[in-house]
């Protein structure tokens, strides 16, 4: 029975990392290869793959461009959600059950009904093409689901905590900075994850507002198609470094993010 205890655990792990594992093993094969024979493991073992993307400008600027965009957005979503989220959980005002109902509809709009506005707004006042403009369509989906989040958290603190540091002598800035934020660490670490995988995995947005300058990776790996069809191995060596931000993110903020799913609105 222990032996059972585990062995499920386990194969339902390796089931899970089967499709990991073959896009890995994919990138270090030739496109012939992939099209060829079927095989676990590369038969003829190459490192081409990987060295055309660290040696392309097309490749490695794109894995730039979309962590630029990624890294700005996310602080961007945080910093607005914060002071926002609090002033939920804090405060009474008019309206506020509709005005926080309004920020999540725009988180369950898709993407598509806001590619052509974005791209008409930016284009007149010159976004178009930069980093600045996939990280700023994308705060309106990110800002609704952060502000929703937080605000779970913030309404777990008691009031008495404000009160306290009032009385203290902290002003407000001071109070929520130092004393607040800390507070809440677990929640801020569970919107940062939230907010950079949908960044990070958004292709529609990041496609339409982007051309040359500021092409994501994802808007690169869309035009590997050449005359003898796609180029399989390159791709998957795309595929498999994409992975890697999302690996360390999830590394970072694992302990966030378990006590997130414990405590907060996740």
């Amino acid at each position: 029975m222990k032996n059972l205890k585990w062995l499920v655990p386990t194969l339902y792990i390796l089931f899970l990392m089967l499709p990991i594992y073959w896009l890995v093993s994919m990138s270090f094969k030739t496109t012939n290869e992939i099209l060829g024979a079927f095989s676990l493991w590369p038969q003829e073992f190459t490192l081409d793959n990987y060295i055309t993307i660290f040696t392309d400008p097309t490749w490695y600027n794109g894995y730039f461009n979309s962590l630029t965009y990624v890294a700005m957005n996310t602080l961007l979503s945080v910093s607005v959600a914060l002071p926002a989220a609090y002033a939920f959980s804090r405060y009474r005002f008019l309206g506020d059950k509709h005005l926080f109902f309004w920020l999540l509809t725009n988180r369950m709009a898709p993407p598509a009904v806001f590619a052509l506005p974005f791209f008409q707004l930016y284009s007149a006042v010159g976004l178009f093409d930069t980093t600045l403009a996939v990280a700023l369509a994308h705060c309106l989906f990110n800002i609704p689901l952060a502000v929703w989040i937080l605000e779970g958290f913030m309404s777990g603190i008691p009031k008495e905590l404000d009160e306290t540091a009032y009385v203290d002598g902290y002003s407000f800035w001071r109070f929520f900075i130092r004393i607040f934020i800390p507070t809440i660490a677990a929640g801020i670490g569970v919107v940062m994850f939230f907010t950079f995988m949908f960044s990070w995995v958004e292709l529609l947005l990041a496609k339409t507002l982007t051309s040359v300058a500021a092409k994501p990776i994802a808007a690169t790996m869309t035009r590997t198609a050449s005359t003898a069809g796609y180029e399989l191995g390159l791709l998957a060596a795309a595929g498999t470094l994409t992975i890697i931000p999302g690996a360390f993110v999830i590394w970072f903020v694992r302990h966030h993010i378990a006590k997130g799913f414990a405590l907060g609105r996740v």
